[in-house]
């Protein structure tokens, strides 16, 4: 980077701050604040030197420019993607003792079970999700029509999670029973990686979405998880959402946020049936 570069990144007007806040709300529904800009400002200089860019006021430009092209990378690179196997325990506990079990007894004659993981961004999720579908139907799975979509409006995780290739420190913490059933070691320059088993990936379909847009998907879902996005949204899109998720849920099915968040005002319409869990009425 010359001095001139690292003079242009030195600081980020309170014009070029703004500028991307409001792009990103605007594409993808995200609110970011002062909180922020620090996070901002970070991969804001990431993105000016991939680009191979001057300073934050010609990315903006290109921004202003080329807001369709420039979307999808721009928005790939400032969203959060932090998540772990069976992350918040708790959720995978409840689908795996109450839920599932529930379904099974429910769905006599309807052998249909769908689960939506709608921020699956790289994929530990729906593999959590998989494994507690195999743990608690084990060989009956094979009577039953279940898959797992898992959306992201990050391309780049999506593509990650599809792949299903993680270091294998990602896996330590999992039982040790978990890891020979449905994960493959990596051998040679892989030696230090695991790919997620085909008994898993036969389960899931990994799609590229932004919940702000039109959702493609035809039939209702038994269980979908939302967990750690809703709080980047203002309370009117949450909302929307919320309402959105209500629609696309069976009758009994449930909501799964995360752990710092909540349905507000929309609670009026589920009941809670666990931490952040949430039941459409029957």
């Amino acid at each position: 980077m010359t001095a001139l570069q690292r003079e242009n990144l030195a600081s980020l007007t309170e014009a070029e701050f703004n500028y991307i806040c409001q792009f990103v709300y605007k594409s993808a529904g995200i609110v970011l604040n002062d909180a922020k800009r620090e996070m901002v400002y970070r991969r804001l200089t990431r993105i000016v030197r991939d680009r191979k860019l001057r300073s934050f006021s010609s990315y903006c430009q290109l921004l202003k420019e080329n807001p369709k092209q420039e979307e999808r990378y721009f928005i790939n690179a400032i969203t959060t993607n932090l998540t772990s196997f069976f992350r918040e325990q708790h959720h995978f506990d409840f689908l795996s003792q109450h839920e599932l079990p529930r379904l099974l007894k429910a769905k006599k004659g309807n052998n249909r079970i769908r689960i939506w993981s709608s921020a699956c961004s790289t994929g530990e999720e729906p593999y959590s999700i998989a494994i507690t579908l195999l743990e608690a139907l084990g060989s009956e799975l094979n009577y039953w029509d279940a898959k797992i979509l898992a959306t992201d409006i990050d391309s780049n995780v999506v593509a990650k999670g599809k792949a299903g290739v993680y270091a294998t420190q990602s896996i330590e913490d999992i039982s040790s029973d978990f890891k020979k059933s449905y994960f493959e070691k990596g051998q040679g320059q892989l030696s230090e990686y695991v790919r997620a088993g085909n008994v898993l990936k036969e389960l899931i379909t990994f799609k590229q979405l932004n919940l702000l847009e039109a959702w493609p998907m035809q039939g209702i879902f038994d269980v979908i998880f939302c967990r750690n996005v809703i709080i980047y949204f203002d309370k009117c899109t949450q909302s929307t959402l919320f309402e959105r998720y209500y629609n696309v849920l069976a009758p009994g099915g449930i909501l799964v946020l995360g752990h710092s968040e909540n349905l507000g005002e929309y609670q009026q319409y589920f009941e809670r049936v666990g931490r952040t869990i949430f039941r459409k009425p029957f």
